[in-house]
């Protein structure tokens, strides 16, 4: 009899195993993730979209060492998040390690799809700009005064808000044409400088700059490289950085709608004239700020 009990359960775990792996491919054949643009690039902004077998309470993911929050789209019954890509990220396959909680019971699901990312073509022009002798070689003085702005950057850039602000698309902060462009390589009086982070717009001192999308005014005070300088926080780590303005419109802790004003442009700072430079930050990473204003946002 026990031989026989044995054996039942013996079958019946096989059996187990062999629904389970025959269920478990139609199970993940249920979930439906893509990323827009399908091509993922180096330096680049995503948007991940996912359809989930089951209704979920919520829905992260591990991304290139980040981790990222979904929110529910109910018309679209997606879940969807804005990412990034690294401008140092090697090309290759990554993977999106999905984890929900079931609604209901808050079971745990996961789920991995893997991405292949590519190089981008950033400018390779190298052109030659002087500036003062103050951002070149600054006295001990203004060392300090460097150092106190890396304190400040360190400490405001890196916070990570849980809640998303921003809602549709990104739009360019002024309409002016563009005098440089994000990756491009920079040379300040003979010494070769790290890439170019962000987006110049070509306009003179005093042109209105504009809040890109909704968010709360995460600095907006002068710093020495960066001049009178306002960070909108968008939430869950996006950053939107507005550098070299005139005068500011707005102050710490406003709450901003997508084209509100919120500075003058100008070319205080490290700046060889007046124009605006605008970057943009996800969790440390910055992504060039033309593709990110190319997406189609929920």
């Amino acid at each position: 009899m026990i031989r026989r009990f044995k054996g039942l359960v013996a079958r019946s775990a096989a059996w187990a195993v062999f629904v389970v792996s025959l269920l478990s491919p139609a199970v993940a054949a249920n979930w439906a993730v893509r990323a827009q643009p399908p091509r993922l690039l180096n330096g680049a902004p995503v948007l991940f979209r996912v359809k989930t077998p089951a209704g979920l309470d919520a829905l992260t993911a591990s991304w290139l060492g980040h981790e990222i929050i979904f929110s529910y789209n109910a018309s679209a019954k997606t879940w969807f998040a804005l990412a990034g890509v690294s401008l140092e990220t090697i090309p290759g396959k990554y993977a999106l390690a999905l984890t929900g909680e079931r609604a209901g019971d808050h079971t745990p699901v996961t789920f991995t799809r893997t991405f292949a990312v590519a190089a981008a073509k950033y400018p390779r022009i190298k052109v030659e700009l002087s500036v003062e002798k103050k951002f070149t070689e600054p006295t001990p003085e203004q060392q300090e005064e460097i150092a106190e702005g890396q304190k400040i950057k360190q400490d405001y850039l890196n916070r990570i808000t849980p809640d998303r602000e921003w809602s549709g698309r990104f739009d360019a902060p002024a309409e002016a044409d563009i005098s440089d462009v994000f990756g491009s390589q920079r040379i300040f009086n003979g010494v070769a400088q790290s890439p170019h982070l962000g987006l110049d717009f070509r306009v003179p001192t005093g042109t209105p700059v504009a809040a890109m999308n909704s968010g709360t005014v995460l600095l907006a005070r002068p710093l020495y490289f960066e001049g009178d300088f306002v960070v909108i926080d968008h939430g869950q780590g996006l950053l939107t950085l507005y550098l070299h303005l005139s005068e500011f419109k707005v102050k710490e802790g406003d709450v901003v709608k997508r084209g509100d004003i919120i500075g003058l442009s100008g070319g205080t700072g490290r700046a060889t004239g007046p124009h605006l430079h605008v970057a943009v930050r996800w969790q440390g990473t910055y992504l060039d700020p033309a593709r990110l204003m190319q997406l189609a946002l929920p």
